[in-house]
């Protein structure tokens, strides 16, 4: 792997797919190992839901213990990250169908709409890590506004049960790192979308 990730700064922000928190925090050890400093930024959802993969109170403490510094989860928490100039490329993963019309609508009312709104200040890149049982329904026009948004970069996303879930994709977590070194060099990886 590349050496852009020495000393990185990769605002790494959760918002509520609960069911792929697993996948996530394994990516964020990842990059952590490959020397990137991580910024953690999770939702008020994701940082106060109690669900069966796992208490609010387990989550904060896994990210904080990998971040090896306090979450951010709230709007005025975030609202410095991009006049501090903390982050060179801020991660959303997961990223759910629900934050990313808001990101697509210029709607800033969590932590990590906020955090991403501050960071684009920069013209810096966002990396998508889209989860969602909708992406290709109500949310498929949010996702194709942010597919020509400037800026704006995603993790492959595969159709996960094309029979019984046939709007639904998850990113490929594991591509997380090669997904932010492209980004970091203003490329898309492709194919964007696909099955297996």
């Amino acid at each position: 792997m590349s050496s852009i990730f020495n000393g990185l700064r990769i605002g790494y922000a959760m918002t509520g797919s609960f069911c792929t928190f697993s996948r996530s925090f394994a990516q964020a050890e990842k990059l952590a190992e490959l020397g990137a400093e991580i910024i953690p930024v999770m939702s008020e959802h994701a940082s106060s839901t109690d669900t069966r993969f796992g208490t609010a109170e387990e989550n904060i403490r896994r990210l904080e213990e990998i971040c090896g510094r306090e979450v951010i989860n709230t709007v005025a928490g975030a609202e410095p990250i991009g006049p501090k100039a903390m982050t060179d490329i801020m991660l959303v993963a997961p990223c759910t169908s629900n934050t990313a019309s808001k990101l697509a609508n210029g709607i800033t009312d969590t932590a990590v709409t906020m955090a991403v709104k501050s960071h684009l200040r920069s013209g810096r890149p966002v990396l998508l890590a889209i989860a969602s049982n909708d992406s290709l329904l109500g949310s498929a026009k949010n996702l194709g506004e942010l597919f020509n948004r400037k800026n704006y970069y995603f993790v492959p996303m595969l159709q996960d049960d094309v029979v019984k879930k046939p709007a639904s994709l998850v990113a490929e977590f594991e591509m997380i790192p090669e997904a932010v070194e492209a980004a970091m060099n203003g490329v898309q990886l492709r194919p964007i979308i696909y099955h297996k």
